[in-house]
């Protein structure tokens, strides 16, 4: 298997070893590894975000990880201005770009190009967050879908995220989100990439995240977590809904034990991870599924 022109791609739920198997996949390939996890970047939040350790990132060249402040906005624009950067570099060293991550929109980004959305004033979004709050999400829901009819199928009723956002550009420009996701163009075609979608059993999963959310407590996460809070981010930006920083916050409060803490860290993580399976489901079907248990037969391949 000849995969030394492509560009490698690994997703996977989180906990699922996506970033110690992609070491190994670029010791294997000459390669150098790349973050496609958008939490990750950020240098303040090392241990919450299992950023990798500095001994992995002492065994093959890592690019993107713990580069951003939080007290500066990231968005996936920016994050794809950097990647393309980083593929034609480590591509002119004759090495291979290997990119790795959990964020779906990232790699949807990477492979299908970025939809330019309208810069909508921020006393306008502000108005429509507002509007959201004194509505809540079943009634805006059921508004956006009068507003525009295209997001009937295409937002969950309970993605609050998503709601707001499509509801504000058509309300701005008068065209739906989906029309301007229609006319998007893209700097790559498909047969650029090799793509991997790691699959692991629930049961074996839900083991793996309580092993996490025990280790970053011993790892020192309140700490971590206790530096975040004195730059005051705000709630809306994306670095603030980081799963644990709300529950780690209560603790810190009192307002939660050790145990509550962890349990609820657990259950936002599995919730997570369940969500990156139905996006996989969905967004990710040309994508190779590999069972956990046979990537090391899949590197012996290659």
């Amino acid at each position: 298997m000849d995969l030394k022109s492509k560009i490698i791609l690994i997703a996977g739920p989180t906990a699922s070893g996506k970033s110690k198997f992609a070491i190994k996949f670029a010791k294997k390939i000459n390669g150098e590894i790349i973050n496609a996890d958008s939490m990750q970047v950020y240098k303040e939040l090392s241990i919450l975000t299992a950023r990798p350790k500095k001994e992995d990132l002492k065994k093959i060249k890592h690019h993107l990880y713990g580069f951003q402040t939080v007290k500066r906005n990231f968005s996936t624009g920016n994050w794809l201005k950097l990647v393309k950067t980083k593929i034609k570099q480590i591509k002119k060293k004759k090495m291979t770009p290997i990119l790795v991550g959990g964020t779906g929109l990232y790699f949807k980004a990477l492979t299908h190009g970025l939809v330019k959305m309208p810069k909508i004033p921020l006393r306008f979004r502000n108005n429509i967050r507002k509007l959201h709050k004194k509505k809540g999400q079943s009634i805006f829901h059921k508004e956006l879908i009068k507003l525009d009819p295209l997001a009937k199928n295409k937002i969950n009723p309970n993605d609050a995220q998503r709601s707001i956002r499509a509801y504000e550009i058509k309300k701005y420009s008068k065209k739906s989100i989906f029309k301007f996701f229609k006319e998007t163009n893209n700097s790559f075609f498909d047969k650029d990439f090799f793509k991997i979608y790691i699959e692991f059993p629930r049961s074996e999963l839900i083991k793996r995240i309580n092993k996490r959310v025990d280790k970053i407590f011993k790892d020192g996460v309140t700490n971590e977590v206790k530096s975040f809070l004195k730059y005051k981010v705000n709630k809306h930006k994306s670095v603030a809904k980081v799963i644990g920083l709300n529950e780690i916050e209560k603790y810190l409060k009192k307002e939660l034990n050790l145990s509550q803490t962890k349990e609820l860290i657990s259950i936002k993580t599995r919730q997570y991870a369940k969500r990156q399976t139905t996006w996989a489901r969905g967004q990710m079907s040309n994508w190779q599924k590999i069972d956990y248990k046979d990537l090391n037969s899949l590197l012996k391949k290659i």
